[in-house]
């Protein structure tokens, strides 16, 4: 990334300012704006996040924040109540609470003197989401949002329950939230009130797992904050943009088709990053981008930013499986609208084994007319599979998929004639019965490469008892057949001529996602089964070629300097004496000092999930991380560890928080609490 010392505008940063709520909590904030701001008001730009200001997140806000302040803009970056240096406590994600004092921000920026009465919002993740619901409430002053990595959909398309399944990373961003929400503020900034705030912290705080598993099912819980219940209440311009290796590639395309306000769409190779530091590779000139989104909608400056594709999509070539890559080969691909004109969704039929072409439909018998075929996956089924979203350290991609389809059903097409490109979600419509009241699919479609190898392009879960509504779930009758559809996560993927199309269906994915309480044997009628695939022509219209991207550019960045070095594993494990398994995961960031602040950070994240031979009620995810902040003489600890564990009939969550002053335990508390299974 190319940094840039010479901006339009010189700025004037203030490190801490406090933002009064309507209850008397205060919100801390750092502003970067131009130094003549006073003199010539210019638009606000909220960025609004719960992982400190003053250091975790200051790098990263030390790229972008004072490169947007420097093209005229004053970038706000606030903590969210109860984080980093604001007073109160973070009880739970996108709560009512935390989107009230997102307004009183935006309401308070409009008011100073150094701001035009026009506020944008922007962000990543969480900060995309609260951009996303803020947005859906229309404060008055807020014009533009710009968003990466998002959804609208918090029951079925976040880290919760995809497809009504409950996923591993339920547990993981439980145990990541239960860190963060237990750091101490900085006494620099707070002064003597800090271990007071900590305290009321600790105190206030319980696993989030425990709510979420309160809300197995689509209810009002999930319903608050997902802008997909109504569409119409956005009315301010969007830019949104996501990665294919991401967990959010589906809200992009949605918001495209769905909202009737301006809006752009940008999705890249990347995992969970913004576009100019994306990974997997080619990073984009996203900050010019953004700027020149603010340009237009804040000062209301002709540009042409609304010119073009209404969505940029970067076309992934073929490449052998690997758990990370630098680069993804591939190129820009422009869409003129949502749903595309240049995309026919095709149904491919299923027979024995094997994705027939468009518009056949198979006459051999054998298992197309009679009892069709099944499968009762093996717990290993999954332990390839990656993280549901990627963030690219450590690697955590899915690796080659040729042992996952040992044990799921196969189909596969005949070797391609031609190069064979798709854009969109594919969708599974499936004739399938189980033995079970419950019971999952899940389905992946693979590039099969002429030497065998299988790389996963994109999958898809369904709880089936989830199969006419989230809801309102239903048991299935075993041995009944039922028609259902599984969405697989959008992407845009060539197929080579020479290789093959595959997909495969598995009852079980762990530990991507927890599996059913018992092995279910599904049974697939093929011959009543298709693969609808969302295929691009290769002679699109003229046109539909974007202008290339810039070269990533942005402020320099903060100092900082490695007191410790970092570790980054992940570890398939098997036993093959007493038959457990398991997938170790480790994330330690090292210690390293933020120089501006001299604040001195050490993480670790550990996360680990078991398995005992085919014991579906033996499946057990552990998180654990370890958080120090430290400056001379002041030293924190804490440490948070969640264990979720099942029965048939319940999961068990077992948790743990210390806090330590140097090496002197402050705080200690124990949580052991069951929650019943609601058809999982």
């Amino acid at each position: 990334m190319r940094e840039v010392t010479a901006l339009p505008h010189a700025i004037k940063e203030e490190e801490h300012v406090w933002i009064p709520m309507p209850d008397g909590v205060r919100l801390s904030a750092r502003i970067w704006r131009p130094a003549t701001a006073e003199e010539e008001p210019v638009p606000g730009v909220l960025e609004y996040i719960p992982y400190r200001k003053r250091d975790l997140t200051s790098v990263r806000d030390s790229i972008h924040h004072p490169y947007i302040a420097g093209h005229g803009y004053a970038c706000v970056r606030v903590d969210l109540r109860g984080t980093g240096d604001s007073e109160g406590v973070l009880v739970d994600e996108y709560v009512e609470q935390e989107q009230a004092d997102a307004e009183a921000v935006i309401d308070w920026i409009a008011a100073q003197p150094w701001c035009d009465g026009g506020v944008g919002m922007m962000g990543i993740s969480w900060g995309a989401f609260s951009a996303l619901q803020v947005a859906a409430r229309r404060p008055e002053h807020l014009k533009a949002i710009v968003i990466a990595s998002f959804t609208d959909d918090r029951f079925a398309d976040d880290m919760h329950y995809m497809g009504g399944c409950l996923l591993s990373d339920n547990l993981a961003e439980a145990g990541t939230m239960f860190a963060h929400g237990t750091c101490p503020p900085d006494p620099e900034v707070v002064g003597e009130r800090w271990r007071e705030m900590w305290t009321e912290r600790l105190e206030g705080t319980r696993p989030w797992v425990l709510r979420w598993l309160d809300h197995q099912r689509r209810d009002d819980y999930w319903r608050h904050a997902s802008v997909c219940q109504d569409y119409s209440a956005v009315a301010c311009p969007v830019l949104a943009s996501s990665g294919w290796a991401d967990g959010y590639s589906n809200a992009v395309t949605r918001l495209l088709a769905r909202l009737d306000v301006p809006r752009k769409g940008l999705i890249g190779p990347w995992s969970h990053k913004f576009p100019h530091l994306g990974e997997p590779g080619p990073a984009i000139g996203y900050l010019q981008e953004v700027v020149r989104w603010w340009d237009h909608w804040l000062k209301s400056v002709d540009n042409g930013v609304m010119d073009g594709p209404v969505l940029r999509a970067w076309m992934q070539d073929s490449v052998p499986p690997s758990t990370s890559y630098e680069e993804r080969p591939g190129r820009w691909v422009g869409e003129p609208e949502l749903p595309s004109p240049n995309v026919d969704v095709r149904a491919y039929p299923l027979s024995e084994n094997r994705i027939e072409p468009p518009g056949s439909r198979p006459a051999d018998a054998g298992a197309d007319s009679g009892g069709g075929l099944t499968v009762r996956s093996p717990l290993s089924v999954g332990q390839f599979a990656g993280k549901w979203a990627s963030y690219n350290a450590p690697p955590d991609l899915p690796y080659d998929q040729r042992e996952e389809d040992g044990g799921s059903l196969v189909f596969n097409t005949p070797v391609l004639r031609e190069r064979t490109e798709i854009l969109g979600a594919p969708v599974v419509e499936l004739s399938v019965s189980a033995d079970r009241p419950v019971a999952m699919v899940a389905a992946r479609l693979s590039d099969v490469a002429p030497d065998g190898r299988a790389t996963r392009v994109t999958y898809g879960l369904l709880n089936l008892t989830h199969r006419d509504s989230h809801d309102h779930p239903e048991p299935l009758e075993p041995g009944r057949r039922y028609r259902v559809r599984v969405q697989l996560n959008g992407v845009a993927q060539a197929f080579p001529a020479g290789h093959r199309i595959r997909l495969s269906l598995s009852s079980s994915y762990w530990p991507l996602a927890w599996p059913p309480p018992e092995p279910a044997l599904l049974t697939v009628y093929p011959r009543d089964s298709a693969l609808l695939l969302p295929v691009r022509p290769l002679d699109a219209p003229e046109g539909t070629e974007p202008e290339p991207f810039g070269e990533p550019e942005g402020a320099p960045r903060a100092a900082t300097t490695r007191l410790e070095p970092d570790e980054h594993r992940w570890e398939v494990r098997r036993d093959l004496v007493d038959y457990r398994s398991a997938l170790e995961i480790v994330k330690d960031n090292g210690t390293v000092r933020f120089d501006d602040v001299g604040m001195e950070v050490g993480r670790r994240a550990y996360e680990e999930y078991e398995f005992f031979a085919d014991d579906f009620t033996s499946v057990s995810g552990e998180s654990t991380w370890t958080m120090r902040f430290g400056r001379g003489d002041w030293q924190t600890t804490t440490v948070t560890r969640t264990v979720l564990s099942c029965t048939a009939e319940e999961f068990l969550v077992h948790a743990t928080l210390d806090a330590y002053e140097g090496d002197r335990r402050v705080f200690s508390r124990e949580w052991s609490e069951t929650r019943p299974r609601d058809l999982l």
